[in-house]
């Protein structure tokens, strides 16, 4: 099977939260199968040297935005078994942030929605499934269905749209998005693009996409209600059939307490010898009292209210008269960074906080702390609780999306769950559940030693989760290749592109570039010459250019109308 995720953000290369971390250990998870799977991304400035040095030059274009044409270039690289490209161009990724607030967010992406399907056939790489995260890629499934499809490259691509945070939905103006992508009035609906007098990226993935995911099962329901739903709900309802939620996995390579060179001691969890020595570099390392029998609670979050920080605050001082350690690492709200600073002055010795991003200490506190709280108000799916877990850190959570599917509170009639958590939305109720799991730390250590040998040795892999996308993909998949596909689509990818009609056969390996791309161009015409109606007798002749851009020119004639033959969605209601 031939898989394309398309994403803004993937680890090692640029992160700034778990989209990153997904896109990044799903892709090879895939790939290890037996799968062709390839990624593209944005070329950011920051990403690091070490793998912008190993880049390959691929192929370079013009993309069309309206009146604009925007050089993109294409970079190669492999890693891991995936292959990973790079849509180059500065004006637009070469700046010191990744989302930014510059006023052209919908410029940016745009670009990279136009350029991920304008590059396919100079890869060149024709996939089964276009897998698109999150609303900076949420156009591309809407593109594929209105301007691309009857291209016979693209007219038997599948897509799949994963929501990663239903709060970011990526709004503009209609106007702005219609100049830049050359859109028809008759998507600017509310049942198709518009929303509430504008266009939402988001939406038009969920309306457009084949099938939509999200990244946990209970966050699949939760945003199909009004107070979860981020005024998306009734779509998302209308579209259940279609929508599922399938719990993130963890890389267990990164995140293991017997093999990680960051932490102060290895352990397992049938020697927590190596725990103890952890929880005391730590205390050394941050300015904390050593005292070995004290818990210490650890919080590694981006610092806003959707992590339930404001719980935290009202109740910081009832906390902090219980005999605890606290230690914070983060970065976000201003209103938070007070709290945690006010705290460290006020209880010396007892209380450390961190603002900043880093990844080392953050491994530290995993595997030093006792504790690990995590009272968000939503979370989609949450990575913080599993990776704790796998370190013996017994988290305390809210019981809302993946945090429910993860974390099971400990039952002692019969002996059953992996840490503690609550439910309603209350700063007091997590004062309650957390002197509870003080409790068990310090009056019932066979229980403790219990929950920590149970926390690390559940399976968080990617494995279970990956094989669900691949039953998604499949599911699809017979739709577009017939009886047989299920056997078919378990075999690797052949090497070799199909060849599509009515072309003539070709060793697509043997072909230079300029081959490659002429029999593109050739193609894209052809498809056009089929669905354009005549021209009118006044109309000018169209200059054609020396200048070989067969995805450009495949593009400029896309943009400028909806190709007749595009399949409309179901009307769904927003």
């Amino acid at each position: 099977m031939k898989i394309l995720f398309t994403a803004s953000e993937c680890v090692p290369f640029c992160k700034t939260g778990g989209l990153a971390d997904v896109v990044g250990s799903l892709a090879p998870a895939l790939a290890e199968q037996g799968h062709d799977v390839r990624v593209i991304l944005p070329k950011y400035s920051m990403i690091p040297e070490e793998y912008e040095r190993r880049m390959v030059h691929t192929a370079d274009f013009e993309v069309s935005l309206g009146w604009r044409r925007q050089y993109c270039g294409i970079e190669q690289l492999e890693r891991g078994g995936v292959t990973y490209y790079f849509l180059d161009n500065r004006y637009y990724f070469g700046r010191n942030y990744i989302y930014g607030v510059g006023g052209d967010e919908h410029e940016r992406y745009a670009f990279f929605c136009r350029g991920v399907l304008n590059a396919l056939p100079l890869i060149p790489f024709t996939p089964d499934i276009i897998h698109a995260h999150d609303w900076q890629t949420g156009m591309i499934p809407a593109l594929l269905r209105i301007q691309y499809d009857s291209l016979p490259r693209y007219h038997g691509i599948r897509t799949v749209f994963t929501i990663h945070n239903l709060q970011y939905q990526g709004i503009f103006g209609i106007k702005d998005v219609q100049d830049m992508l050359g859109l028809p009035n008759d998507v600017f609906t509310d049942d198709k693009l518009e929303y509430f007098g504008n266009v939402n990226f988001l939406k038009a993935g969920i309306v457009y996409s084949d099938e939509v995911t999200t990244v946990s099962p209970t966050y699949a329901e939760e945003i199909q209600t009004a107070y979860y739903g981020e005024r998306l709900d009734g779509l998302l309802r209308a579209r259940r059939n279609h929508l599922s939620g399938i719990l993130n996995g963890l890389d267990v390579r990164e995140f293991d307490p017997a093999n990680d060179r960051r932490i102060a001691a290895t352990y397992t969890a049938e020697d927590l010898s190596g725990k103890a020595v952890n929880k005391r570099a730590l205390q050394e390392e941050l300015g904390l009292e050593l005292r070995p029998e004290v818990p210490l609670i650890g919080i590694i979050s981006r610092l806003s209210s959707q992590k339930g920080l404001d719980l935290v605050d009202y109740v910081i001082a009832d906390i902090m008269r219980e005999d605890l350690q606290l230690v914070c690492l983060g970065l976000g709200e201003s209103r938070y960074v007070n709290l945690f600073s006010w705290a460290e002055q006020n209880y010396p010795g007892r209380v450390a906080a961190r603002f900043v991003m880093d990844n080392n200490l953050a491994h530290r506190i995993y595997a030093g702390a006792d504790l690990f709280l995590m009272p968000s108000a939503f979370e989609p799916c949450g990575l913080s609780q599993m990776i704790a877990l796998r370190y013996g850190t017994v988290p305390i959570v809210r019981e809302t999306g993946g945090l429910r599917d993860t974390v099971l509170s400990y039952n002692e009639f019969n002996g059953a769950g992996n840490g503690f958590s609550f439910f309603n939305y209350n700063a007091h109720d997590m004062l309650n559940v957390i002197r509870r799991a003080l409790y068990f730390y310090h009056e019932r250590k066979d229980v403790w030693a219990t929950l920590q040998h149970r926390g690390m040795t559940e399976d968080y892999s990617w494995l279970h989760s990956s094989r669900r996308y691949l039953e998604l993909y499949n599911k699809l998949l017979p739709v577009l290749l017939g009886p047989g596909a299920e056997k078919e689509t378990q075999q690797p990818a052949p090497e070799q592109e199909p060849k599509p009609e009515p072309r003539k056969p070709h060793a697509a390996n043997k072909e230079s570039k300029a081959t490659q791309s002429a029999k593109a161009e050739e193609e894209a015409r052809a498809a056009e010459a089929v669905e354009k109606p005549k021209p009118k007798a006044s109309a000018k002749p169209r200059k054609t250019s020396s200048k070989k851009q067969p995805a450009a020119d495949a593009d400029s004639e896309a943009a400028k109308k909806p190709v007749a033959r595009a399949r409309k969605p179901k009307a769904e209601q927003s």
